[in-house]
């Protein structure tokens, strides 16, 4: 594992690969950089590094586009893999296992370090000198209700009794230079803290980190158990701390390498107008709403600060990287742990967020000696349970011999192995996110709605050597035939296949 350690490391890395375009011409943070950055992710082209900002010339500060979309390099996932300290070219099976696995391992707490060692320390403004404004947050959207400073940063909050610290990503609107609009799900975790600070009267105390190393957005957007610390959690994956910092105004530590810090209190009863903001579902946001007030008591920065920005909207963004490889991970773990033989679970980035594809082991029926609807349901019990099942309304179990991490390997399976009847399993009722286009207000207030599981299992229904076999290239064919195609392919005139 090679940890990253602050946006800057991973920039310089990301640029060693050659999936990063700095843009030192100048670009208006007024749509124009957003514009570019949806446009990066439609041609899947490196991420933009914007250094010259309309009005924000000379002040060093910049913005980071797409930092955890596909990437050009050749190797797609490289981003990801990268974020999480994997070799850019790891598949995402192999990413999705280390994510598992490091649920297993002790949690490695933080590592506090000096004030002075800290570059988000370099400046503080405080009081009457804080101002939102100073930096260049972009208007993302054409239809977007306000400047998003909180697109991909890390909110940390931690309960009242100091037992549980919770880092999320929850999008935060600049409502005026020194207060936020921020969108706070009440059954997210950062709902449930800040539902404990209300129980007591005081307003929740907050830090609000931007620019943070590259690991932190993912497993900020990871479902790990309520009570778990994801600090603690990155700290396994990597087999150190990550370093962090005491704020200036707030009870809280603060990763040491953030580019912005921004410190405040979630009141308990304030509201502002937040919204509208394109999501991950892909469609072009038209309401505002009243949201909780964050009132900034402080910002520190780095020399030259640079944020992050996402351009949420039609796959693939990271909305759809992060939430589906960090939940696909815990889900595979909470199979397993549930004693079954789960080969892999995976979210195709292009059904953003709202089809996850579990495989079993082939060996699954002659190992649990049950049905595939028996199956189905012990899937459903693990996986409709808690904050995994939030993103998972549409749910596709495959046997092993699938590749579910490519989309067209998905599409034949569940086309030629559910059956139209036999092949819907409904669970009505289940915890549901709220951003999905097609459900009613009160599923959409309530959290609450329902979910299909797709059987598309075959183990079940052929005795022992009579199951179908793909008819590809490599079941097809005799090994000598295959090794002679592969040795002339270029004598046939075809250019060389590229790797990946």
């Amino acid at each position: 594992m090679k940890h990253l350690r602050s946006l800057r490391e991973y920039i310089d890395e990301l640029d060693r690969i050659g999936d990063l375009q700095r843009i030192d011409a100048e670009v208006d943070w007024n749509l124009e950089a957003g514009a570019i950055i949806r446009r990066c992710y439609d041609l899947r082209a490196p991420a933009p590094l914007f250094t010259n900002l309309t009005g924000y010339q000379g002040t060093g500060f910049g913005l980071l586009g797409a930092p955890g979309a596909l990437s050009a390099s050749g190797h797609p996932l490289a981003r990801i893999a990268l974020a999480l300290g994997l070799p850019a070219e790891a598949p995402g099976q192999e990413i999705v296992e280390a994510l598992a696995a490091a649920r297993d391992a002790e949690g490695v707490p933080p590592v506090v370090v000096d004030r002075a060692a800290a570059p988000c320390k370099q400046n503080v403004m405080t009081g009457d000198a804080i101002d939102l404004f100073a930096f260049p947050t972009p208007l993302i959207h054409g239809n977007d209700g306000g400047r998003y400073i909180q697109t991909y940063g890390m909110n940390i909050a931690k309960t009242p009794d100091g037992s549980w610290t919770n880092w999320s990503v929850n999008r935060m609107m600049i409502a005026g230079k020194d207060t936020l609009a921020c969108l706070i799900p009440p059954p997210q975790h950062l709902g449930i803290i800040r539902a404990k600070w209300t129980e007591i009267g005081k307003p929740m105390p907050i830090a609000l980190a931007i620019g943070v190393e590259p690991g932190l957005p993912f497993v900020g957007g990871m479902p790990i158990p309520e009570g778990a610390d994801e600090s603690h959690y990155l700290g396994a994956l990597f087999g150190e701390g990550i370093e962090v910092v005491p704020a200036e105004t707030v009870d809280l530590l603060v990763p040491a390498t953030a580019e912005i810090v921004i410190e405040g209190h979630i009141s308990i009863d304030e509201t502002v107008m937040e919204g509208p903001m394109n999501e991950f579902p892909g469609y072009n946001a038209t309401e505002a709403s009243p949201k909780a007030l964050f009132r900034v008591s402080a910002i520190t920065y780095r020399d030259g600060a640079l944020q992050a920005v996402v351009a949420a909207g039609p796959p693939v963004e990271e909305d759809h990287t992060v939430i589906g490889t960090t939940s696909a991970a815990e889900i595979l773990y909470q199979l397993r742990k549930a004693g079954l033989p789960a080969a892999s679970a995976w979210y195709p980035f292009e059904a953003a967020v709202h089809w996850l594809v579990v495989s079993m082991r082939q060996d699954w029926h002659a190992t649990l000696g049950i049905s595939s609807a028996d199956l189905i349901g012990r899937i459903a019990d693990v996986i409709f349970t808690g904050k995994p099942s939030v993103n998972a309304p549409k749910i596709l179990v495959v046997e092993d011999d699938v590749d579910i991490t490519d989309l067209s390997e998905v599409v034949w399976a569940f086309a030629t192995r559910s059956h139209p009847e036999r092949g819907e399993f409904h669970f009505p009722h289940k915890l549901s996110m709220q951003l999905a286009v097609y459900l009613d207000r009160e599923e959409a207030h309530s959290f609450m709605a329902g979910k299909v599981v797709y059987n598309c299992l075959l183990a079940d229904l052929f005795p022992e050597g009579r199951r179908p076999v793909k008819g590809s290239f490599e079941n097809g064919w005799p090994a000598d035939i295959r090794t002679r195609v592969l040795t002339n392919w270029p004598n046939y005139g075809f250019p060389t296949p590229k790797a990946g």
